[in-house]
């Protein structure tokens, strides 16, 4: 048997951009993606902590270094520049791991940068 669990966690990014024309998705910085192992594509939960808003995306790599967090698409209009988010996904565990599985998780700074992790 499996459960799904946290995987990973962007804890308190800042809204950077929100662009409603293009096509959809959530564009984070590369090198934050990578720190907590969020792949281009994966599905994502994002929960706005600023408005209450929650809405499921995906993700697209923004520039390594840009602390960029953009919501695109009808996304857009579930944030607003600055807001607040947590950007979540999930994973399927066996039942055997799920009590020793570590999700990885960062904390951000208001300029997307890693306070802790």
């Amino acid at each position: 048997m499996f459960r799904m669990v946290l995987g990973a966690k962007l804890h308190r990014a800042t809204i950077t951009g929100c662009d409603i024309d293009y096509e959809g998705s959530i564009e984070v910085d590369k090198d934050l993606l990578e720190r907590v192992d969020m792949a281009p594509g994966e599905k994502v939960e994002v929960y706005n902590i600023t408005n209450g808003a929650r809405f499921s995306t995906y993700l697209i790599p923004g520039a390594a270094g840009s602390g960029e967090v953009g919501v695109n698409g009808a996304a857009a209009r579930l944030c607003q520049l600055n807001d607040k988010v947590i950007i979540a996904t999930y994973r399927l565990v066996d039942e055997t791991e799920v009590r020793t599985f570590k999700p990885r998780i960062a904390r951000l700074d208001d300029m997307n940068r890693v306070v802790e992790a």
